[in-house]
């Protein structure tokens, strides 16, 4: 799609190749070669897993693992051909930015690919220290600590400070990495409806006695693109003597006037919350994660968290964008309106088309089906448009609900945003 501003009507379906038979080396066209018994390594809980990948392979519409060649952005290249991104995290348009990349290089020139330790021994360079303080700065807290995901950045966090005596409630919603979290430190795990603060009042004063409570809700939720409802959760988080932890993975970059996140967006001081975690791999163009809080909790986590001790450090190159992408968020703060601008437009647009935008508010719009041959083949239709946009079928999301997730980037032009939509509005049709 070298041209994705003019008109669906005149840019018939290209028909571009699916790249599964090439990503599995033909393995589905061979036939199975696992019983799925219970006594063998892949037993009965891989088969549907299986077959449909199976079947997606033998119609050309297995959806992921994409391979891009070449850098990300609103447009890539996949297959040979151009191709209009539409599920990519770079929600700012940093990715490429040309201080970001120079910064990159510079480190990767000063000092090399990687650390040769882990954080607490022998992996922690000086940059580490200078772009944990521009986090700190960025998110409000007296310090952070930083993670090689945000996903360990959850599993640090949660994992040295609560154990079985200990209870999490969290929203129905929240990440899986919050989950995963919480089973690996044998916490009492129990959920609340999703945004419902009478839910979340209920389990509280109904659920197993435990010796501290913490509260967790994302800023932005993954799926679905709605913000948590934070002026309730602390209000309930007083009343009752919990702590609270919100995940900004999605909401870093995007919500507020400058891109703080959440408590921006409310207009509420950050130190009411009592940890922040979040990703330096979506608005910010990296790879990491963080946990942001007092002073305290920071030196906890840098003697206590597994993470932290037993896990290689980010490299320089990684670092020095980070604090860069940082610096140039504080420098150029029309990214986040234009973003929140693209996103509107976006979602207002599919809305007119009668599509179902579900909770979206955000840069994250999800496009709801009833069934899963409908995402996943509307996947491949776009796919045939130059669109690329990701389907997101169960256990990821609620069986019933699947979905086309769409991000939106500052990175989009008008033009790009229109052309989906007359995709969307030609497929509809």
């Amino acid at each position: 799609m070298d041209n994705p501003a003019v008109s669906v009507s005149d840019t018939p379906a290209k028909a571009f190749p699916s790249s599964s038979g090439e990503m599995f080396d033909e393995y589905f066209k061979q036939g199975s070669k696992c019983g799925f018994k219970k006594n063998e390594l892949l037993d009965p809980r891989a088969r549907r897993l299986f077959e449909t990948t199976a079947l997606a392979c033998s119609v050309d519409a297995y959806p992921f693992q994409i391979p891009l060649e070449g850098r990300p952005g609103p447009m890539v290249t996949a297959d040979g051909h151009q191709m209009l991104m539409l599920s990519s995290y770079d929600y700012l348009g940093l990715i490429g930015h040309p201080r970001v990349q120079q910064a990159a290089m510079e480190a990767l020139d000063e000092y090399g690919t990687g650390t040769g330790g882990v954080r607490l021994l022998t992996g922690t360079l000086d940059l580490h220290r200078e772009m944990e303080r521009a986090v700190a700065e960025y998110k409000g807290t007296e310090a952070a600590v930083t993670f090689s995901s945000g996903y360990l950045a959850n599993v640090a966090v949660i994992a040295s400070l609560f154990g079985p005596s200990d209870r999490v409630i969290m929203d129905t919603l929240s990440h899986r990495s919050l989950l995963d979290a919480c089973r690996m430190a044998g916490v009492q795990i129990q959920r609340f409806r999703h945004n419902d603060p009478e839910s979340l009042r209920q389990e509280i004063q109904n659920g197993p006695t435990a010796n501290r409570t913490l509260i967790i809700s994302d800023g932005v939720f993954s799926m679905d693109g709605d913000i948590c409802i934070l002026p309730e959760l602390l209000a309930i988080k007083k009343e009752f003597g919990c702590f609270l932890l919100v995940d900004e993975s999605h909401a870093s970059g995007t919500l507020g006037r400058l891109g703080r996140g959440t408590d921006e967006h409310f207009d509420i001081d950050t130190n009411e919350v009592d940890i922040w975690t979040g990703s330096l791999a979506k608005a910010i163009p990296s790879n990491g994660g963080f946990v942001a809080g007092s002073q305290q909790l920071i030196i906890f986590l840098q003697h206590a968290s597994a993470p932290f001790i037993f896990s290689g450090a980010m490299a320089a190159p990684a670092i020095a964008a980070v604090k860069e992408a940082l610096a140039v968020l504080k420098d150029e703060p029309e990214r986040v309106s234009r973003l929140q601008c693209n996103a509107q437009f976006m979602r207002m647009g599919l809305q007119r088309l009668g599509c179902d935008t579900g909770l979206s508010e955000t840069a994250v719009i999800p496009v709801i089906y009833k069934d899963e041959p409908s995402a996943a083949l509307t996947a491949r239709r776009l796919r045939d448009f130059g669109i690329l946009a990701t389907p997101v079928l169960f256990p990821a999301v609620a069986q019933g609900a699947p979905r086309l997730r769409l991000c939106v980037t500052a990175g989009h032009t008008r033009e790009q945003l229109a052309f989906a939509l007359e995709v969307f509005g030609k497929l509809a049709s």
